[in-house]
């Protein structure tokens, strides 16, 4: 069953009103992958050697980096990606499917909505590499990060099956 989204709200404060977006953007990643089976959310019908489960994965540990890792400066590794291994995020491994791939995605997402809930979102952070940032930057470049990848699970799965939509 695909993922049941819920719109943005129109009216809302700052708050409401980002969370919802990247709420929604995220929802529609997984929508975009449900109903496929390993095999076709694995493949890579395009000439980039990104998968729709890929990018999925990809997007888990995004959100992971730019929550846990930098805003609530939890010390933890990268998910999947090393110095030796950058591209793991992209990489589908074979004890993964689109259930346990969706399921981590979910639960990194929540506990990004549980890290932001404790930050305004003028807090202020060191972002590793001497910049600093704020909150509210974390949540737009994340609402950026997923519409784009969104935008790119739209092209692989119309390539795929033939689904198209919002």
């Amino acid at each position: 069953m695909p993922e049941e989204r819920v719109g943005a709200p129109t009216i809302a404060d700052e708050r409401a009103a980002l969370a919802g977006c990247l709420d929604f953007l995220r929802a529609t990643a997984i929508m975009k992958v449900a109903g496929l089976d390993k095999v076709l959310a694995s493949s890579r019908p395009a000439r980039s050697a990104v998968s729709p489960l890929g990018v999925v994965k990809h997007l888990t540990q995004v959100e992971h980096a730019w929550f846990a890792q930098r805003l609530d400066d939890t010390g933890e590794p990268l998910l999947f990606s090393t110095t030796d291994d950058p591209d793991a995020d992209f990489r589908i491994e074979p004890a993964e499917t689109v259930e346990t791939v969706t399921a981590r995605y979910r639960e990194v997402c929540e506990r990004s909505r549980q890290i932001l809930a404790r930050h305004d979102l003028d807090d202020r952070f060191d972002d590793g590499r001497g910049e600093v940032m704020d909150a509210r930057w974390v949540v737009i470049h994340m609402i950026q990060e997923t519409a784009r990848h969104v935008g790119h699970l739209d092209i692989l799965r119309e390539e795929l099956d033939g689904s198209t939509g919002e």
